[in-house]
């Protein structure tokens, strides 16, 4: 007699079936786009990873052809040869190329950077400005060609967004995936930057889009992937540095030492932050005051380099030799610490001084210094329990640049890949965590943030901060054609009441207008200058409520996907 099946298995069989019936529907509706998806962010990764090596080759050659020298890893040493008005004469006439060139093709005569780039994923669908962005990255390449102290990773990166900009105009991508292709784009660039296929992609998720969403995981990967392969084509599977053999840590004995060198790294990196801003508000002030052309300025800071650099070439150009000597221990404490005094110094006046350029270099180098002068010093007081000064200068530079860029997971990845050292990974970390902490708190979690924050934007907030700058008052108000549009006559008394707002605004100046008088809605109004409020309609505080808890979900939806 058969047996008859268990109701269990049946059960089972009808829930297999369902998953399957499921599983196919989903391959066959969404496989397609996802796989189209994932070759537009190979092809975005491709072309970000060639501007990353052109971009990179274009700042050897001109470096080259400008100071005579074939070897520019060894530029500081070969400046020493020069006649001194060549030294100051190189970084003035950069700097008024490159402010001839902010001038005429951006608003503000300021190069873009990674900031722009946050804010462009941030509030503008992962869209960044392209013609002052291709601007910003030729202004970037002169700058550290001819001697300006500053990184390479800033400008592209926003070259990078540029191309993602364009595709995402070509598709007419939504914003999250034009948030994505943003970030396929960094990562990419990143990766061909530096060689650092895992920190490409976790720098453009923790720095750029600020979220570890999964769906975004895939592309990012393939595009820093590829990124990776177009830089080992060229210059094959070397480390930017090569450290020499560090030691073992004692770790027990050894571990407070490195807590000390943490914190200390903080505060170097907010001396390094802050002077940058004060640098560009002492720039401002002097600029006002003088009636300085804006297209001059960048050729003073440029003037101000290359005198420095007639007794301390090390400030110019990214800085990778004097980085190198550092974390090989080939200084000595006087040199170490003045050294990083300048560097802060003239990282100041390339930035203050709007001559373009990045701050991650700058940071790698400023913390390979810290770490050197700390380890000099703790080797010297306990030399019994310390080990090689080398690894002071590795995890002094992760600590630096970590508590500069905000970004402590990314940061750590990129000294392990940029020095191929994975075996001190625990110096490392706890000096990374040490100097974020002790930073985030002293500035607004990180440079970039804090400069948006200096513009009036608070991504540092998070999203129920920034969302409202999203929304103009005019896009959301009820017009007096409206079927529900509010009573004119009552417009008109909160109009001379003072109770209006103009329609430009966005709901981050409406907002408080409605806290503050608790009205159930604002008269928009178009302000004229010696003319009458014109009435535009109305601004209800259901309707901006409504838009913001609606972008409120659609972050937290992206963010969570």
């Amino acid at each position: 007699m058969p047996l008859k099946p268990r109701p269990f298995l049946n059960q089972q069989y009808d829930t297999l079936c369902s998953h399957a019936r499921f599983g196919w529907g989903v391959l066959r509706e969404k496989g397609p786009g996802k796989v189209t998806f994932w070759f537009i962010a190979l092809v975005i990764g491709i072309c970000a990873g060639f501007a990353a090596l052109f971009f990179r080759k274009g700042i050897n050659a001109l470096q080259a052809f400008l100071y005579g020298t074939e070897d520019v890893q060894r530029l500081h040493s070969y400046i020493g040869s020069l006649d001194w008005y060549w030294v100051v004469l190189i970084p003035t006439i950069g700097g008024l190329t490159v402010g001839l060139i902010l001038h005429n093709f951006t608003r503000d005569a300021r190069a873009r950077s990674v900031g722009d780039v946050i804010l462009g994923a941030a509030l503008h669908e992962g869209r960044v400005e392209t013609r002052a962005g291709i601007a910003s990255a030729l202004a970037s390449l002169i700058t550290l060609s001819t001697g300006g102290s500053s990184g390479r990773e800033g400008p592209v990166v926003h070259l990078a967004g540029v191309i993602a900009t364009l595709v995402s105009r070509r598709i007419n991508a939504s914003g999250i995936t034009g948030r994505d292709l943003l970030g396929c784009a960094v990562a990419a660039a990143v990766s061909a930057s530096f060689n650092a296929p895992i920190a490409g992609a976790l720098f453009a998720l923790e720095i750029v889009l600020r979220h570890f969403a999964v769906h975004a995981f895939a592309p990012i990967v393939i595009a820093s992937a590829a990124g990776t392969v177009i830089n080992r084509l060229e210059f094959g599977g070397l480390t930017e540095f090569v450290l020499p053999t560090v030691g073992d840590m004692s770790f027990y004995a050894e571990l407070p030492a490195f807590l000390l060198l943490g914190l200390t790294c903080g505060v170097v990196a907010v001396f390094l932050m802050r002077g940058i801003f004060w640098a560009e508000d002492i720039g401002n002030f002097i600029q006002a005051r003088s009636k300085l052309p804006r297209y001059l300025r960048p050729a003073v800071a440029g003037a101000i380099l290359g005198v420095i650099a007639l007794w301390f070439p090390h400030i110019i150009g990214v800085g990778y030799e004097t980085t190198t000597r550092a974390l090989s221990g080939d200084m000595i404490l006087h040199e170490a610490v003045v050294f990083a005094v300048l560097k802060i110094i003239a990282v100041s006046i390339t930035l203050g001084g709007r001559m373009g350029g990045g701050v991650f270099s700058p940071s790698l180098m400023l913390g390979a210094l810290t770490g050197l002068a700390f380890g000099l010093i703790a080797t010297g007081v306990f030399p019994t329990m310390s080990g090689a000064t080398s690894l002071y200068a590795l995890a002094g530079m992760g600590a630096v640049a970590a508590a500069v860029l905000g970004a402590p997971i990314s940061t750590t990845l990129i000294v392990f890949e940029l020095t191929g050292d994975w075996q001190t990974g625990l110096a490392v970390m706890v000096a990374v965590s040490m100097s974020t902490a002790l930073a985030s708190r002293l500035v607004d979690r990180s440079f970039f943030l804090t400069q948006m924050e200096r513009r009036g934007i608070h991504l540092a907030a998070g999203p129920q901060a920034y969302l409202l700058g999203m929304f103009m008052v005019g896009r959301i108000m009820r017009r007096p054609d409206d079927l529900r549009a509010a009573n004119e006559e009552t417009c008109w008394d909160l109009i001379g009441e003072g109770t209006y707002i103009d329609g430009t605004a966005t709901l981050e100046a409406a907002m408080p207008i409605f806290e503050q008088t608790g009205a159930a809605f604002i008269p928009v109004v178009t302000l004229k200058p010696e003319s009458p409020p014109e009435l535009l309609g109305a601004l209800f505080h259901v309707d901006a409520l409504k838009a913001y808890n609606r972008a409120l979900a659609e972050t937290a939806a992206e963010e969570h996907s």
